[in-house]
């Protein structure tokens, strides 16, 4: 892979070559979820994306450090726990197992560090304070400590705007007739009750008691594992701003250093139906829920098939296209696996090696995963051409197996256990005397044996070349 990397930078507004600061390391930082709730297939797609990412690094040889934080302290999980009468911290907790597990479920497995917001505190206290001795900084009476935007010239440089958008998430604990600016923002949000039974979660700190406010914790924890400035922050579309316009206030603000980012990675949205996601309106799906019905390796093929900076619908007739297009390739691995020719031909080899550099140059183009995956089914039909006709050879077909292997490792879309099961004796029983009924014509009997055999978990096709058997699982 002799390719250049290219990203497309929300800061720049264009692709850029990617060159990371310290030769082939990166460090990687994701906004992960604030744990009041259960993650929906919208938080799937960033996460989806960044895993995928992060693996297509390591396949091109750069050692990546990829962190996340858990917000485990927000306005948004007291009022839940307030709801369900249960402490912050238990709820939070049980909301984080949660997201992990269903980061587990999804194959999500290359993120090097999780980082819970309240094991930063010292951390966060000690950017809020620099921030104040150097003048960026103020209080306001019982309520925080707040940024001054209009102290930092360079304020609204990644969005190009200074207010609030319809696009945005909304910004917590920011609210206050008090402050300066329309746009400051809280770094220390104090505490109205100290008593040791209060129903928040507070912290002392020199300049009031209190707990942090939304943005801090991200710039905290970068700095306390990357330094002042570090290679690629990633996140969902809506967090641009004011959250990581006000990542990038308070971190250049205390350090003095430009830029904190590097590249800026933003993933666009996910909408169920054309329609943004709404428990009210019953097109809510969680991870869980999605995963009761489906592999994970449908829903990360749904994702990952798509430009990863452009917005995407969610729907059924689109899951059912999935699901088709994901048995297609295991059905082609089925076809490979089952090759015995010793003798194959030259311009096989030759279609291999070129399919294998057009796929990478693909993803090398800002990740371009549709034109990538559009190269890759091209080649399949080329292959399944040479398998009609026999002239492909055992160890080239193992050789095209090995390629899918490889981008596996990085997509994680293919059922390697369902492509490689074994079908049981008693299936093949089955499928024999099915084939002599049809045979013999006895088309009633067939169809009763199709119908045992898949309450078996198991699926016929009858072909030109005989009859296929596969798991339905």
């Amino acid at each position: 892979m002799k390719n250049n990397l290219k990203i497309f930078n929300t800061l720049s507004g264009s692709k850029e070559e990617f060159k990371p600061l310290k030769g082939k390391k990166v460090n990687l930082f994701v906004c992960g979820p604030t744990v009041y709730d259960y993650s929906h297939i919208g938080h799937a797609r960033n996460y989806v994306v960044f895993d995928s990412f992060v693996k297509y690094l390591k396949l091109r040889g750069y050692t990546v450090f990829y962190l996340q934080n858990i917000t485990d302290i927000d306005d948004k999980i007291i009022a839940r726990a307030r709801e369900k009468g249960v402490s912050p911290k238990d709820l939070a907790i049980a909301f984080e197992k949660e997201y992990l597990k269903d980061m587990e479920a999804l194959g999500i497995n290359s993120v090097s560090k999780y980082a819970r917001a309240t094991n930063y505190i010292k951390e966060i206290i000690s950017q809020v304070q620099r921030l104040q001795e150097k003048d960026f900084a103020y209080k306001i009476d019982s309520d925080g400590i707040y940024f001054d935007i209009s102290r930092f010239a360079n304020y609204g440089k990644l969005s190009g705007r200074t207010v609030l958008g319809a696009e945005d998430a909304v910004s917590r604990i920011d609210y206050s007739k008090d402050k300066r600016n329309r746009g400051d923002f809280c770094l220390w949000k104090f505490s109205e009750n100290l008593s040791a039974n209060s129903p928040e979660p507070f912290w002392p700190a020199s300049f009031g008691a209190g707990r942090p406010g939304w943005h801090i914790e991200d710039t905290a924890i970068t700095e306390k594992f990357f330094g002042p400035q570090y290679d690629i922050h990633g996140g969902a579309r809506d967090l641009i701003f004011p959250h990581h316009e006000a990542e990038i206030s308070q971190m250049e603000a205390v350090s003095g250093k430009s830029p904190l980012v590097k590249y800026w990675m933003h993933v666009g949205f996910l909408t169920v139906n054309g329609q943004k996601m709404s428990k009210s309106i019953g097109n809510f799906i969680t991870i869980s829920d999605f995963l009761k019905r489906c592999p994970a390796n449908y829903l990360r093929f749904f994702i990952i098939r798509n430009s990863w900076r452009q917005p995407v619908d969610y729907s059924e007739s689109v899951l059912i296209e999935i699901r088709t297009t994901v048995e297609k390739i295991e059905d082609f691995l089925r076809r490979l696996k089952s090759v015995k020719m010793i003798k194959g031909n030259k311009e096989a080899n030759a279609l291999i090696k070129q399919i294998k550099e057009n796929f990478y140059k693909e993803l090398d183009d800002d990740f371009n995963t549709p034109q990538a995956f559009a190269v890759l089914f091209d080649f399949m039909k080329q292959i399944n051409q040479y398998l009609d006709k026999d002239a492909i050879s055992k160890k080239q077909a193992g050789d095209v197996y090995k390629f899918f292997q490889e981008i596996d490792k990085v997509f994680g879309i293919i059922n390697f256990k369902k492509v490689n099961q074994t079908i049981p004796a008693e299936i093949k029983k089955l499928v024999k005397t099915r084939e002599e009924c049809r045979r013999n014509k006895d088309w009633q009997k067939s169809d009763e044996l199709r119908k045992e055999i898949e309450t078996k978990g198991f699926s016929v096709e009858d072909t030109d070349k005989g009859t296929v058997v596969k798991s339905s699982f």
